[in-house]
């Protein structure tokens, strides 16, 4: 039958027959798997290698974990069904499936395209390791137009070969219409027959609350560390799209040896099975707690999808198109400044004082001084990362727990 995403996250791709009727996927520790014959062997490398495209109804068989391994390839389609990919690859790290892309379609000389602010991992590698390879960039924000990005890379259409955003953005949670960034790659192929590839890191709100593929987007990456995971317990990425895009991924993930282990991957098909029900528990607490900072007198401004147009008027209307749910993350700015916000972090008793998201436990950070500090002082500026600026990701825990905690910490 044809059925939801939820309820195949607990069966697809997965045949119980396979092994002994179990019915959980075993992890499959092992490093390289045996052929049926050496004809069988030579077929499995020529696809792996690319030198011959599969014949129709022909799949990669399983020949070395470096390259496939059961666990990540019924992980790897399970994640396809949530973002209506043709095709994924897992990663032991979100920053070693954004570096991958990066350096699978980006060389010398070639420009990247994209928004700020961005991760503080994402922003270092453009800013301090794409020079060392002659790749430039150039930059924009959710101020910018079509029509302002199009002056921007004005004569230089020939070289912009990829479009990299992040929507919501983080911390701020403001967003970029990823529609309108399909216009430019129209419009830079148009002028040239050159077609920039976009890219969307999904980690805010997938993979259940946005779906870039679905506006426009040609790849999706993923810090899989953070709701996809989603326990705190394992760091992960992925890397979803189509196919074409996606088979030289996984090619150079291969050589690179970034993929993720067995056991990482079995964690996460754990994981998937409550993706649905945390981030909407998530999402449900983030609501309320977000009303009760709009209100507190000790809070300036509140960076929640929900009111995300008081404070960038217009960004509501990309929001509507773009996403189903505000999500989970807030951030929030403390009437005061850097001893103000870290007297409310030192504070909090049940919310954790920690950097990363998405997990079933709440947690709070101080992204001008932890996540963002590489961020050039310029770029906190125009993206509002202030001193004051507290990012919370928000938990499974009891709603008005939580409230309590923030009220108590508030309390100086």
């Amino acid at each position: 039958i044809k059925a939801h995403p939820e309820s195949l996250m607990m069966s697809y791709g997965y045949n119980p027959f396979w092994s002994e009727g179990a019915v959980k996927c075993p992890i499959y520790q092992s490093s390289t798997f045996v052929f049926k014959s050496a004809e069988e062997g030579k077929a499995f490398f020529e696809i792996a290698y690319g030198l011959r495209n599969p014949e129709e109804g022909e799949q990669l068989g399983l020949i070395y974990s470096r390259i496939n391994n059961p666990n990540l390839q019924i992980l790897e389609e399970r994640l396809c069904l949530w973002d209506y990919a043709e095709e994924g690859a897992v990663f032991d790290s979100g920053m070693a499936a954004i570096s991958t892309v990066f350096l699978e379609f980006l060389k010398y000389q070639d420009i990247l395209l994209h928004s700020i602010p961005l991760y503080g991992g994402t922003m270092h590698f453009i800013e301090q390791i794409f020079p060392t390879y002659g790749i430039k960039n150039i930059a924009f924000t959710h101020l910018d137009t079509k029509e302002t990005i199009l002056k921007k890379i004005e004569g230089k259409e020939d070289k912009i070969k990829m479009i990299y955003i992040e929507t919501p953005s983080n911390p701020t949670n403001t967003l970029i219409d990823i529609e309108m960034c399909k216009q430019v790659a129209d419009y830079v192929e148009e002028k040239n027959g050159n077609r920039p590839i976009i890219v969307v890191d999904n980690t805010y709100l997938g993979p259940v609350f946005q779906h870039p593929i679905k506006h426009g987007a040609d790849l999706v990456v993923y810090s899989a560390t953070k709701f996809i995971g989603g326990h705190s317990d394992l760091i992960a990425g992925a890397v979803l799209g189509r196919k074409d895009l996606m088979q030289r991924v996984k090619t150079l993930r291969t050589f690179l040896g970034n993929m993720a282990g067995p056991w990482t991957g079995w964690l996460m098909m754990r994981s998937l099975e409550t993706l649905k029900i945390r981030m909407e528990t998530q999402a449900n607490n983030a609501e309320k707690v977000a009303v009760f900072l709009k209100n507190h007198p000790k809070v300036d401004k509140v960076y929640y999808l929900n009111y995300i147009d008081e404070i960038f008027p217009g960004q509501g209307e990309i929001f509507k198109k773009q996403c189903i749910s505000p999500g989970s993350m807030i951030s929030f700015t403390i009437k005061g400044g850097e001893k103000e916000a870290f007297k409310f972090l030192n504070s909090l008793k049940l919310i954790k004082l920690a950097v990363s998201l998405g997990s079933t436990e709440s947690l709070a950070e101080h992204p001008y001084t932890m996540t963002h500090i590489d961020v050039p002082e310029e770029e906190k500026k125009l993206a509002h990362i202030t001193p004051a600026m507290i990012r919370l990701s928000i938990g499974v825990e009891h709603y008005e727990d939580l409230i309590k905690d923030i009220s108590q910490a508030l309390n100086f």
